[in-house]
């Protein structure tokens, strides 16, 4: 006899990135390169090395803040710093690899600088403000970037966030409603608000 885990069709990534852009009003940064499934190990930047246990430590925080958790697990249940992590090893050019780890140094110094301690130390509450603070700026930032302008590092962190989360197991099963071997496709299920959305065909 399978599993539900056997009978689990695989994620599809286009349909992930998708969402996530609609979300995010735009384009993922590193999308074509997402979409083709990131370089091999060993090419183009770096692949080992670029984050350390306290920085992926710091992004669980971040994406914890993000997403966190309430009737279901947050974001730092489902590994989303690790996820992060390797995504901007693999799938960013050297550039925005720089400027998402810049990006991450920054975040903390103004965590210091108005909570006066580390963002993996501050209380919730000034973790959001930041955080809301930031997202205000990149989406001003994001408004007036013409193509070629680097992105904003708040930008990565939330898209990458967002996707991390909703392609794990945690955010496709519990987050969302998902049917296995769903018995029959239907184009128009009811939705009622407060509900779940599918993570696949009801």
């Amino acid at each position: 006899m399978t599993s539900a885990d056997e009978c689990r069709p695989p994620i599809d990534r286009r349909e992930a990135i998708r969402r996530v852009a609609a979300i995010l009003g735009g384009t993922l940064v590193g999308g074509p390169a997402l979409l083709a499934g990131c370089r091999p190990a060993g090419t183009g930047a770096a692949s080992e090395g670029l984050f350390g246990p306290a920085e992926i430590g710091l992004l669980d925080e971040i994406a914890e803040t993000i997403l966190p958790a309430t009737g279901t697990p947050g974001a730092k249940a489902a590994k989303v710093g690790e996820f992060m992590a390797l995504m901007v090893t693999d799938c960013y050019d050297e550039r925005d690899q720089r400027i998402f780890r810049e990006g991450l140094q920054q975040l903390d110094q103004a965590s210091r600088n108005g909570s006066g301690v580390p963002f993996i130390q501050a209380a919730p509450a000034d973790r959001t403000a930041l955080l809301t603070a930031l997202d205000r700026e990149q989406r001003t930032f994001t408004a007036s970037r013409t193509e070629g302008d680097p992105h904003h590092y708040f930008r990565m962190m939330k898209e990458l966030t967002l996707l991390g989360y909703f392609t794990s197991e945690i955010g496709v099963t519990q987050a969302q409603r998902f049917a296995a071997v769903p018995g029959r496709f239907d184009p128009c299920v009811d939705f009622r608000p407060g509900e779940r959305a599918w993570a696949s065909p009801a």
